[in-house]
């Protein structure tokens, strides 16, 4: 359970290392609700810390410019937070060097009381991760440098490396970088198609900072971008298939990825395009709810290729 003290510490912490922040992204960040944090405030500045408020449509906080704390120590949890975290890196799809990761760990480390640094030698020591099954990684350096473009609202010239082998080199005004699974995706306006684009950014072989901003859209959600723009890749086979479940359940259960879920006629309509249709009647079947095949007729030859197995399983003794 989180303690007063360290939410305290946490917001004092972030208004050091960002100079202001809202109220609103304060409270998204330690997950509390704008009230607490107006109360976490007042009591800092209860303690002689002199944190300001500042007029806007959202409100926000900034310490007093020039005004210094000492470093201040990490928490056992935020040790061990940290040391999970760098371990699980390589997880994410990110080219990091392990030299870098090592370094990172034994300045953690080197800074930490004797017992807060036993307890992430032991996550170090005793914690094994599963091995993950190899990607194409994603530099982290360019993860880094996309993701202040976006920040800073800034042009980026790329060179993009197709599916297919040809590379074109386009300018892109990035709004926001995402992660799925191993795989990191820049969603941007690409200028050379004059559109909304999703790129993979294992396939961005060069990629240079341009001084001219941009302004982004009024509200842009970079990870329903990504999500619908893999959902829309072109398949083979245009599927419909009409679910008996509730839309809550099969937003939880199908993968924005695989397709889109819209309620219809007191069930769900779970639709998709796709060039592997044995695969798709076992993803079906898996979600454990009855169902009907609109289209296409290959789908149902699937399904009955797939009973045809099952049924042989069953009677092999």
């Amino acid at each position: 359970m989180y303690q007063p003290t360290t939410r305290l510490l946490t917001v004092l912490e972030m208004l050091q290392a960002r100079g202001a922040l809202s109220g609103a992204e304060l409270a998204r960040r330690l997950e509390v609700d704008r009230r607490s944090i107006r109360r976490y405030i007042t009591m800092l500045q209860d303690l002689g810390v002199p944190i300001e408020g500042m007029r806007g449509p959202t409100g926000g906080y900034r310490l007093r410019p020039g005004y210094k704390l000492p470093p201040l120590m990490f928490t056992d949890q935020e040790a061990v937070a940290l040391t999970l975290a760098l371990m699980a890196m390589p997880r994410l799809g990110l080219a990091v060097d392990p030299a870098a990761i090592s370094g990172a760990l034994a300045k953690l480390e080197r800074v930490l009381p004797i017992p807060a640094r036993e307890r992430v030698q032991a996550v170090q020591e005793v914690i094994a991760l599963s091995p993950v099954s190899p990607a194409p990684e994603a530099e982290s350096n360019l993860v880094g440098l996309l993701s202040y473009a976006a920040r800073i609202c800034q042009k980026v010239h790329i060179a993009y490396r197709s599916s297919v082998g040809g590379t074109t080199e386009r300018t892109i005004d990035p709004y926001g970088v995402v992660n799925l699974g191993r795989r990191w995706y820049v969603a941007c306006h690409c200028h050379l198609r004059d559109d909304t684009r999703t790129f993979r950014i294992d396939r961005i072989s060069s990629a240079v900072l341009l001084e001219e901003r941009f302004d982004p859209p009024a509200s842009v959600d970079s990870l329903d971008l990504v999500l619908r723009s893999i959902a829309a890749i072109p398949g083979t086979y245009q599927v419909e298939v009409w679910l008996e479940t509730s839309l809550a359940y099969a937003q939880h259960m199908v993968s924005p990825t695989y397709g889109r879920v819209e309620e219809q006629d007191g069930g769900v309509l779970f639709r998709c395009q796709i060039d592997d249709l044995g695969n798709l009647a076992r993803y079906i079947v898996n979600l454990g709810v009855p169902f009907r095949v609109i289209q296409p007729d290959e789908l149902r030859a699937a399904f009955g290729h797939l009973a045809s197995e099952l049924t042989a399983v069953a009677s092999a003794g």
